[in-house]
């Protein structure tokens, strides 16, 4: 019997791949056209690309508001068409060229990656409600019912025999949240010394015990068993802790980061004729309804008042945002590149 591995066929099929994987992609998104339906039009449609944790809350809470206050106002019926992934992978998949009209991406970099790809003008996302940030959430430890390992802050993750679950850096952009969130950490403790953000990031690093490609995919293994602490979103841990097998618990660091997540249209994607559908979702993501159900699934309002609604959200002792550290360019350029990829890394390879 001839080898498949050995005949070739398997190359043929990875080097296929991407083609099969855009062929659907393009399929499912004009799905709404070609499908019957009975009782007259079919239903215009919104394509929709957003990072991993967002899935939920999209799918079962804003949307189904916005479809039925969309018909209320216009009769019409709308349908939403999304698909979830690292922000990373997902930006990726609409530089290859999936016809997505909004992406809810977990950092400003992606936004700014689609803009260089000519498929939004720069900044534009800048021009929308709260500079395109439709929420936000802290970063946060989960570990292990009762807390065996008594982790309390960042600092307590640089211990020998800690096993840590984290998103990748080269995938997610939570992942990038979390390191700019240990780095800050370091910093504001020992602001009188300038390497206290490097030296927490490689204490921390030095018990990564496994990466995975999105926030969600972190949770899924520590929820599998894997390691002694996870470090995610808060709306991870306040949405989903009752869902895992295991007894889980959430820790708040004193200093910690919050991640505030960028809305965008693509332009280059959007048909004059769909432009008004696209834009109302997108501006009714900023409507306090919306907020409401973001703060329900566990994200942060960017109106703080709504906040208070979520009796699970925990009390951070020195919270930050990116723009303390600069703002996106300048916290990829001097944290992400100069210091994880190029020294923290590199140190660990010793």
């Amino acid at each position: 019997m001839r080898n498949w591995r050995s005949s070739g066929l398997l190359p043929r099929l990875r080097s296929a791949l991407p083609i099969i994987i855009f062929g659907l992609l393009a399929l499912f998104a004009i799905h709404p056209w070609i499908s019957p339906h009975s009782g007259g039009a079919a239903p215009r449609a919104i394509v929709l690309y957003g990072f991993s944790i967002l899935g939920e809350v999209m799918n079962e809470g804003v949307f189904p508001a916005f479809r039925e206050e969309w018909r209320e106002r216009t009769g019409e019926e709308v349908e939403l068409i999304s698909s979830f992934a690292g922000s990373g992978t997902v930006t990726n998949q609409i530089i290859m060229g999936v016809p997505a009209q909004i992406v809810l991406l977990a950092t400003e970099l992606d936004a700014q990656r689609l803009a260089d790809a000519d498929l939004t003008q720069p900044r534009s996302w800048r021009n929308l409600p709260c500079g395109g940030v439709v929420n936000r959430s802290p970063f946060v430890i989960f570990v292990r019912g009762g807390n065996p390992k008594r982790i309390a802050d960042f600092s307590d993750l640089t211990r020998p025999g800690i096993g840590i679950i984290h998103p990748d850096p080269m995938t997610s952009g939570g992942a990038n949240w979390a390191v700019v969130a240990e780095y800050g950490a370091g910093l504001r403790q020992n602001p009188s010394n300038p390497e206290a953000g490097y030296q927490l990031l490689l204490g921390i690093w030095k018990n990564i015990a496994a990466l995975s490609a999105s926030a969600r995919g972190a949770r899924t293994e520590f929820e599998q068993g894997f390691g002694d602490a996870l470090i995610t979103y808060e709306q991870e841990a306040v949405r989903d802790k009752a869902r895992s097998r295991f007894k889980l618990e959430v820790v708040y660091p004193r200093r910690t980061i919050l991640s505030e997540h960028t809305l965008l249209l693509l332009d280059h994607n959007i048909a004059p004729g769909e432009r008004e559908l696209v834009e109302a979702f997108a501006n009714f993501m900023w409507s306090e309804k919306a907020q409401r159900i973001f703060v329900n699934y566990g994200f942060r309002s960017v109106d703080e008042s709504l906040n208070l609604e979520n009796p699970e959200f925990g009390k951070i002792q020195d919270p930050f945002l990116i723009e303390d550290l600069g703002g996106w360019p300048e916290a990829k350029k001097r944290i992400i590149d100069g210091i994880w990829k190029n020294r923290v890394l590199k140190d660990l390879k010793q």
